[in-house]
């Protein structure tokens, strides 16, 4: 009997101590359906995406995440889960297929897939502490037939550092192979030791082998970064080579007809939306181009403050344009399913003038006008169609507001700037904003998410105002609402 409790104890012991390498994800429990702001259940969150995309099926791959980065004294303690379609409509649900397994495994952080010769590899970068106490990021891969079921290659990390560059930030490899010579290239996130200007040494490493074990450092493919140059996209479209990076938590792109730049910069970054973090894309049918990413939480549940690690999935749709830059929009297939549009009633205000339920002018030269609906739900779909019938300083529209508009999120538009902007956050460079737009807009609980014209788009997580009343206005201007549908999501 005491031969038994021991063992039962020392079982439990071994249990509880692999319990605590990594947080436990039930992938049963969570939705099959679309996946356009998805969190898992239970106290967790989507960080980093990795997409990928072979033969018609699109893989999701993202940290998990459980406490905002908090896991394992604040090292992040991420796996990779994974979620699966054919058709961005429903979805497959994965166990963890990159975890944590051993001890000094402080995090599985972000990287890349890449299928070469019927097999998945998977690259990225293990959070590690050495002997002496520092925080190193080393590269780690692995291997799959399937893209679900990986294993860990040794030695584990095969990568520790390239001279020259930091120890402490080194991650986020994305790779890619030269079929024609069956060359592994890497792409690294890391800062220079000793950059020429000390403020500017974010770099992309650029790493080649052939046989996955003796690895040639060649010159970097972006430097002179303000920040470290996180979680590179990198892929070939129509011609155009792009390549993609964070700096200082926004997403940039640069384009070029060669595979290693010169790089040009576009006329205007669509994947940069401040809460749209960590921005990457994969192919899809059709020659299409599917991105995804997270929306960040925000620190104590307030709209006052800043963003913290983990939130909800984002998908957009890239488009591109003949000289190569890109825009965005939702993807059909993942707008939220909705009801019947609700009836409205158009109340005028100030210089407005009603000319349906649907459409209403403000003509306002001398300041600023105004109508308002009331009863607008917390989750709803909302379009419209806006046309500038002259030049204007600003318009738009006030979201879950109350009377005289004194709270909730305005939404503006400025054709002279080319900038919208949705609550505390905005984009830049959009053009057109002086002709005709459409706007597609949801609600959905804390995330409001906007389509514009459906070329560029802009999210915002939104959370302490709460109220029913849609205000439109405009300020010395003339602009037409119209087209205006209100559905609740379903």
């Amino acid at each position: 009997m005491k031969k038994i409790t021991v063992l039962v104890l020392l079982m439990c012991s071994i249990s509880f101590a692999f319990g605590q390498l990594g947080v436990k994800y039930d992938p049963t429990i969570q939705t099959t359906k679309t996946l356009q702001y998805f969190r898992p259940k239970g106290d967790l969150f989507v960080g980093d995406c990795m997409p990928f995309s072979y033969k018609g099926t699109y893989y999701f791959y993202w940290l998990l995440d459980s406490a905002h980065h908090a896991s394992l004294k604040g090292l992040g303690g991420h796996q990779w889960a994974l979620s699966t379609t054919k058709d961005l409509k429903t979805w497959k649900q994965h166990p963890i297929v990159l975890g944590i397994d051993e001890a000094w495994e402080k995090s599985i952080c972000t990287g890349s897939i890449v299928n070469y010769k019927n097999k998945f590899y998977a690259f990225y970068a293990t959070r590690l502490v050495d002997a002496e106490g520092n925080v190193n990021e080393q590269l780690s891969y692995a291997i799959s037939n399937d893209g679900i079921n990986f294993d860990k290659q040794k030695p584990n990390p095969f990568y520790t550092s390239a001279p020259g560059y930091s120890k402490r930030d080194f991650r986020d490899p994305k790779v890619f192979v030269d079929e024609k010579t069956g060359e592994f290239h890497l792409f690294v996130s890391s800062w220079k030791e000793n950059p020429v200007l000390k403020h500017a040494g974010g770099a992309l490493v650029h790493l080649t082998s052939k046989d996955l074990k003796n690895w040639t450092v060649l010159d970097p493919v972006l430097t002179g970064q303000s920040s470290v140059p996180e979680c590179p996209d990198y892929f070939l479209w129509n011609g155009w080579y792009y390549l993609v990076y964070g700096d200082n938590g926004d997403t940039f792109y640069v384009k070029s007809k060669n595979a290693y730049g010169p790089w040009e910069q576009p006329q205007s970054q669509v994947l940069n939306e401040s809460w749209s973090n960590v921005v990457k894309t994969a192919g899809f049918k059709n020659n299409r181009r599917i991105a995804a990413s997270w929306i960040p939480s925000r620190r104590d549940n307030k709209d006052s403050n800043g963003e913290t690690f983990g939130g909800n999935a984002l998908f957009r749709e890239i488009m591109q344009l003949p000289d190569g830059t890109l825009e965005s929009k939702f993807p059909e297939e993942m707008i939220p399913e909705t009801g019947p549009e609700l009836p409205l009633k158009l109340k005028n205000d100030l210089y407005a003038t009603t000319v349906n339920n649907n459409m209403l002018n403000i003509n306002a030269p001398n300041g600023v006008g105004a109508a308002h609906l009331t009863g607008i739900p917390m989750r709803c779909r909302v379009t419209m169609e806006i046309e500038p019938l002259s030049n204007s300083e600003e318009y738009g529209f006030y979201l879950r507001s109350n009377e005289n508009a004194a709270d909730g999120y305005k939404v503006s538009f400025s054709a002279d700037n080319k900038i919208v902007s949705l609550g505390s956050t905005d984009i830049k460079a959009v053009s057109g904003l002086d002709k005709l737009i459409k706007i597609d807009l949801i609600m959905d609980g804390d995330i409001i998410d906007m389509s514009i014209d459906n070329r560029r788009c802009i999210v915002n997580r939104a959370i302490d105002q709460k109220g029913d009343f849609l205000w439109f206005y405009a300020k010395h201007g003339n602009i037409r609402f119209k087209s205006i549908k209100v559905s609740p999501l379903l």
